[in-house]
């Protein structure tokens, strides 16, 4: 799955076994960016920081991002 289709800006890849194991690394990849100075990325951080204060919207988020996740081939 790609940074792109969880939201953020960026094609950068990501696999794990299951959905929670990309969030994780997207996650991870996000912070980094941002924390090297990646203007780019701030944006999808803060989306994601801020993602759980409206659990309904958040929730929304995770399930759209497993089934896409569920949609993709596996490698």
């Amino acid at each position: 799955m790609t940074c792109k289709q969880m939201g953020g800006p960026c094609d950068t890849k990501f696999h794990g076994n299951d959905a929670n194991e990309v969030i994780k690394a997207q996650d991870k990849h996000l912070k980094e960016m941002v924390a090297n100075g990646d203007e780019i990325h701030k944006s999808a951080l803060k989306s994601m920081q801020s993602r759980w204060k409206n659990p309904i919207s958040g929730m929304g988020w995770y399930m759209k991002t497993k089934k896409i996740f569920a949609s993709l081939p596996e490698d």
